[in-house]
């Protein structure tokens, strides 16, 4: 059993969120969870107790909203003080061609997979800082690893996420808190549902397998590519010359 066992989950009504919390749960963790909704966050929360969580709070906020920030974190110290881990597992993805010619949606799904994500994170780093000791974990997307025409919106604040998070690595290492960037593919999830679906996809319970043993305090993981082939699909991607890759339509 892992040495951590009490995870704050932001955006913990999410599909992948929810399959991580239930193993979790069979492990006896605690949660503190953050969602917009509270009839589905109760509901997510009375799903963990019968699984076998040993404590579950909920907090109602729309975690774009940064102004709700403080009030949240206030909360967690109040509520929840001896957390040793934090996953951030909420996002957007607008339609990737209404995206392209507007600012307004672009601007939204920087400010609520990027701007707001790093906003969190600074927070919740600062306290884990002082503690010495934790883990702070955020899915973002392989994405966000190429700029690709066929999403580059979306991908860009992922990619910005990824960036961020390996800046937060280099700075917390000195204070032993693990910083892991989880980059899933495409995954069977409510957001990804207007695409067309493939074979690449995966489960959500495949990934949430893979996300629970990188959380494990045993595991020195830092950047976890979910399901593993995604790491070397990446690669040969990342390897095309500039001049081939903008003729694909990817």
């Amino acid at each position: 059993m892992s040495a951590m066992q009490k995870i704050v989950v932001l955006g913990a009504t999410s599909e992948i969120a929810q399959q991580v919390q239930r193993v979790l749960a069979r492990q006896g963790w605690e949660f503190l969870l953050v969602a917009r909704s509270t009839a589905r966050l109760s509901a997510v929360a009375a799903d963990l107790r019968s699984r076998g969580a040993k404590q579950v709070i909920e907090y109602t906020a729309d975690l774009a909203d940064i102004s709700r920030h403080t009030q949240l974190m206030a909360f967690v110290q109040e509520r929840f003080p001896d957390f040793d881990c934090v996953l951030l597992a909420y996002g957007t993805m607008q339609d990737p061609e209404q995206c392209r010619h507007s600012v307004e949606l672009s601007l939204r799904e920087w400010d609520t997979n990027f701007v707001s994500a790093a906003a969190l994170l600074t927070l919740f780093a600062d306290v884990l800082e002082q503690k010495g000791a934790g883990c702070i974990a955020a899915i973002t997307s392989v994405a966000g690893d190429r700029g690709r025409s066929s999403n580059y919106v979306y991908g860009a604040a992922k990619g910005a996420l990824n960036i961020f998070l390996q800046g937060l690595r280099g700075r917390l290492y000195g204070s032993h808190v693990r910083v892991l960037t989880i980059k899933p593919g495409p995954v069977t999830t409510p957001m990804t549902a207007g695409l067309r679906q493939e074979k690449m996809f995966a489960a959500p319970a495949a990934v949430a397998r893979d996300i629970c043993r990188a959380l494990d305090s045993s595991s020195r993981k830092e950047i976890l590519y979910t399901p593993f082939y995604w790491r070397y699909v990446m690669a040969i991607l990342k390897l095309i010359p500039e001049r081939i890759f903008k003729r694909l339509t990817i």
